[in-house]
């Protein structure tokens, strides 16, 4: 298998948008990727805790799930009350976005998820952060009133509903958009769905309530947990991607054959090497079907775009983009090329400082993550770098009445040549090893002891004897061979 930094343009994009860019090791002196940048910070003192004027000590840009972990942050170290605003497009409190895409989307009587029940901080094993939560913290909170404009010399944003808010210190936390179908072939036709957001997750369940035949374009998370979602509506279902086999940035084809024998024995069809023309419309000006490259016809009345997202971050390109991963530049405590603004989770390109390279990481526990370590940054005399470990996840399948449901986690980087063990039934695990060293490891259906086991492995990289992995007839024993080659070099 090849390194991700080899394979898609250096990118491995793994989770709804949720992607790990990665670029292979930048010179020191690459300007666009500096892993050293200004610590000055520019600060004021706030007139009141009401906020009379437009002073605000700490603004967070974004509602998103970042934004609630940094909250959470500012509270545990008590610089919250009447010092921190966040500004979001959303009507919500943040909340835990990978639900959106699972359980969320069950039918009415599989018991579907819904809030307050998955406001961050319930994800990382927090507090529920509901609305009241922010109150009573002294959180000032801006639903659906986006930032339109920054003014970095005085220290200023403008949000559209025209209030000005002056910052001392800016937290960029704006994460990513949906990719979209171009309009001109059906991309915003009635019955098409993006999901980014509760609104956009709504209107699917509105229009999955209706519908006989849903088709989902792309076979990555999204395609994979929106499918298996369908298939609890009992919906005619069809996955149709351009590549040969499911999510090919992590899964080997091996791998990606067990998932595709479990869809399909769910009556989830898949459509692949496959691209797409137009998206047709009836006579109601409803999407009708997806009309693929080779001219033929899938009918469809819902279709769901999972192709990808992309940072939000066109109001910041003055704080310093890098061009190669995308994203807002910061070094390894989030700071950007500007005093005093910091930028986290999915529109922040930091150092990944185990892999020695510059990467943009979509997904839920980068978020949680790098807000936790830039607010101690911020906030208190830390200096040490953000270390992050990449690590992936899916569940599916998990509803009432589901035959099988299906939790896998990884860990590390998948570089090198893989070993699979196990016949899926009920568990399957692909350890990634490069000259010797375990890089990377997958395993589905393990244990709480054994999932626990896999991050110590894949930041360790311990030396693994192929051969015995090759030989162990089942999960339990490859596992112990990768524990014992821990122990040796503990």
């Amino acid at each position: 298998m090849l390194s991700v930094g080899k394979r898609m343009a250096n990118s491995l994009s793994i989770k709804h948008g949720l992607s790990l860019w990665c670029p292979q090791s930048l010179p020191s002196n690459r300007v666009s990727c500096p892993v050293s940048l200004p610590s000055i910070r520019r600060s004021f003192v706030v007139a009141s805790s009401s906020f009379a004027n437009e002073n605000r000590e700490f603004v967070i840009v974004g509602g998103g799930n970042a934004a609630g972990y940094a909250a959470k942050s500012f509270v545990e170290h008590g610089m919250a009350s009447g010092k921190l605003c966040i500004v979001s497009k959303e009507a919500y409190a943040p909340y835990e976005r990978p639900a959106l895409t699972k359980a969320y989307l069950f039918p009415h009587d599989k018991k579907p998820a819904r809030l307050p029940g998955f406001h961050t901080c319930v994800g990382g094993g927090g507090e529920r952060q509901t609305p009241e939560w922010y109150k009573e913290q002294g959180i000032e909170m801006l639903y659906e009133d986006p930032v339109t404009s920054i003014d970095i010399e005085k220290q200023t944003l403008t949000t559209n509903s025209g209030k000005l808010l002056k910052y001392g210190s800016l937290i960029i936390s704006t994460g990513c958009t949906a990719s979209r179908f171009p309009e001109k072939i059906g991309g915003n036709l009635s019955g098409v769905h993006y999901i980014r957001d509760v609104s956009d997750a709504d209107s699917l369940i509105s229009s999955l309530e209706k519908s006989r035949k849903v088709v989902v374009v792309g076979g990555g998370y999204i395609g994979m947990e929106v499918a298996a979602a369908a298939v609890a509506w009992n919906l005619d279902t069809t996955v149709v991607f351009p590549e040969t086999h499911l999510l090919p940035r992590l899964f080997t084809p091996s791998l990606a054959g067990r998932y595709e024998e479990l869809f399909q024995n769910n009556g989830v069809k898949f459509v692949k090497g496959a691209s797409i023309k137009t998206l047709e419309a009836g006579s109601d000006g409803r999407v009708s079907a997806v009309k693929l490259g080779d001219g033929s016809l899938i009918e469809a009345d819902t279709i769901v775009i999972g192709i990808g997202a992309k940072p939000a971050v066109s109001l910041f390109e003055s704080v310093g983009l890098n061009s190669t991963v995308g994203g807002i530049q910061v070094d390894g405590q989030f700071r950007t090329n500007v005093p005093g603004i910091f930028a986290i989770g999915d529109v922040a390109a930091f150092p990944l400082k185990m892999y020695d390279r510059i990467a943009r990481v979509e997904h839920v526990d980068h978020a949680r993550r790098s807000a936790q370590h830039c607010i101690k940054s911020l906030l208190s005399a830390q200096t040490q770098n953000y270390d992050y470990l990449p690590y992936f996840y899916s569940r599916v399948f998990e509803y009432e009445g589901s035959s099988r449901k299906v939790w896998w986690q990884f860990f590390g980087d998948n570089v090198g040549e893989t070993v699979e063990v196990g016949n899926f039934d009920p568990k399957i695990a692909t350890f990634w090893l490069d000259s010797g060293k375990l890089k990377g490891v997958l395993l589905e259906s393990g244990s709480p002891e054994e999932f626990q086991l896999l991050p110590k492995l894949a930041r360790k990289q311990p030396t693994v004897d192929k051969v015995k992995l090759q030989n162990a007839s089942t999960v339990e024993e490859a596992l112990e061979i990768a524990r014992a080659a821990l122990l040796v070099e503990a």
